[in-house]
């Protein structure tokens, strides 16, 4: 009998796959730029090459296509920050953050809008910029050096995150300080957070005790 001939995906399906990637690019493209208001479903359909109809075909609607958008943009930052499990928890935390702040230096604008004007926008949308910081926030729950993680150092971290992500904006906006200040800052105020919400039970974090060196 000969072997059986491992399944192939369709040409045909390939080609609608990287279609509707492509369609999507665009809109990424042009919503990272422009507002919300701004983009027009013609304007996307130009960007890409491709008619209103096709569009239409991917993305009902002018919000299907920006919550895809947003998603991309949310994906590109998970995927960008992710570090292998087998990384050691102080080193996956400092090259975390220092990927952070990478991306952020390299893909303002797509990172201006995942965090900024999408959220008002839509739930869904809203949804998505919820999830990321979850993940986010679950990384580093899974790095921290503690028997548990209690209420009081979730709340520190999810907070956190909040300010990571107020003075990354405040940065894109003012050019200023240096990326590198910024990701010592990140550094030195999660540890203190972490510290101070463990309490009694600090002292499984003394790795922690200094304020983390983000990758130069």
């Amino acid at each position: 009998m000969k072997a059986a001939r491992p399944a192939r995906v369709p040409r045909q399906r390939l080609e609608l796959e990287v279609r509707r990637e492509q369609l999507l690019a665009a809109a990424f493209d042009l919503f990272v730029q422009r507002t919300y208001d701004e983009v027009g479903i013609e304007d996307v359909a130009r960007a890409a090459g491709a008619s209103k109809g096709l569009l239409y075909h991917y993305f009902p609607t002018k919000k299907d296509l920006y919550r895809a958008a947003v998603q991309r943009g949310a994906d590109l930052l998970l995927e960008r920050t992710f570090m292998p499990p087998e990384v050691p928890p102080v080193e996956r935390l400092e090259r975390g953050l220092a990927a952070y702040f990478d991306y952020v230096e390299e893909h303002g604008a797509a990172y201006a809008a995942l965090m900024g004007s999408g959220v008002g926008i839509d739930a869904e949308v809203a949804a998505v910029v919820e999830a990321t910081r979850v993940e986010i926030a679950d990384r580093i729950f899974g790095a921290l050096p503690l028997p548990h993680v209690d209420v009081a150092v979730r709340a520190a971290v999810r907070g956190w995150i909040g300010f990571v992500e107020a003075i990354a904006l405040d940065w894109l906006r003012q050019g200023q300080p240096t990326i590198q200040t910024l990701r010592d800052l990140a550094g030195a105020v999660l540890t203190a957070a972490i510290v101070k919400a463990a309490g009694a039970s600090a002292s499984p974090i003394e790795a922690l005790a200094d304020p983390v060196k983000t990758s130069r």
